[in-house]
């Protein structure tokens, strides 16, 4: 088996580390490709000036006690959430429009039927993320990632001239990644036929994965069922020869079948990782 890591500067550490020792003891399928970063160049090793906000310094001790005030965190966390929302709509991304549909669609209903209710999550996962007092088992945080996510490209492709091109730049990249490592360690006659995307959030990766595989058999797999109810309502709209499925589940523990996938990707969360 191989394993494409550190393209973006990323260490498998925390859930990813344990998932992965446990799947590779159950005989993973031979030379299954594990991707689990996915753009950028190597990262650069030298001195990097710490912000004045960060570590022990009075700036910093003036910020830590603002945000330990909660009624001023709140106003704070709000005001931050205006910014970002704004700047976004800047690079024409209708964050507050794409928001909209979600929570005005029938999301609810596919949330029923995709929920694992037998599901427990771990402790880090209840707790606030990314602003969101639920973290990601919240309906506001489902609604708004893929808005972040374009941001996020747009941010990381700041010469691109649209969202479109930042997008494909980044996702191009990852796909890239992924088919000249299988070329390399797999073959030309290796065919892939089955891929599972860790950590899948709202399906973003993973539709990009089953377009540039189509004859392949794709899963999205994730930990919130608000993300997933997302991914397969905007599934359903598709026509696609393999529909992609999707898994309510723990990354660090799967429950499916061993030695069952040509590709696993983690496409942005081992940065999220808890060690």
């Amino acid at each position: 088996m191989a394993a494409i890591l550190g393209r973006a500067g990323t260490t498998a550490t925390g859930g990813f580390r344990r998932h992965h020792q446990e799947t590779s003891r159950g005989g993973r399928r031979r030379d299954a490709v594990v991707v689990a970063a996915v753009t950028g160049a190597a990262p650069q090793e030298g001195s990097l000036e710490r912000p004045a906000w960060s570590g022990e310094t009075p700036v910093s001790r003036l910020v830590a006690a603002l945000i330990a005030f909660k009624p001023l965190y709140s106003l704070m966390k709000l005001a931050s959430r205006e910014v970002i929302i704004r700047t976004a709509e800047k690079s024409n991304i209708p964050w507050r429009e794409m928001t909209r549909k979600v929570l005005e669609s029938d999301v609810y209903e596919v949330f029923e039927r995709i929920r694992d209710p037998n599901i427990i999550y771990p402790d880090y996962y209840l707790s606030p993320f990314h602003a969101y007092d639920e973290g990601n088992l919240s309906w506001l945080a489902a609604a708004e990632a893929e808005a972040a996510t374009l941001s996020i490209a747009k941010r990381a492709i700041p010469e691109a001239t649209s969202i479109e091109e930042a997008n494909q730049i980044v996702r191009g990249n990852w796909m890239n990644a992924i088919e000249e490592h299988h070329l390399k360690y797999s073959g030309e006659n290796c065919q892939i036929n089955d891929i599972l995307d860790i950590g899948c959030s709202v399906g973003v990766s993973t539709r990009y994965l089953a377009e540039r595989f189509p004859s392949a058999k794709a899963v999205g797999l994730d930990l919130s069922p608000y993300f997933l109810a997302v991914a397969a309502q905007k599934e359903e709209q598709l026509c696609r020869q393999n529909p992609i499925r999707w898994v309510h589940a723990n990354g660090e523990a799967t429950g499916l079948p061993p030695n069952s996938f040509d590709v696993v990707s983690l496409a942005y969360v081992v940065i999220s990782i808890i060690s």
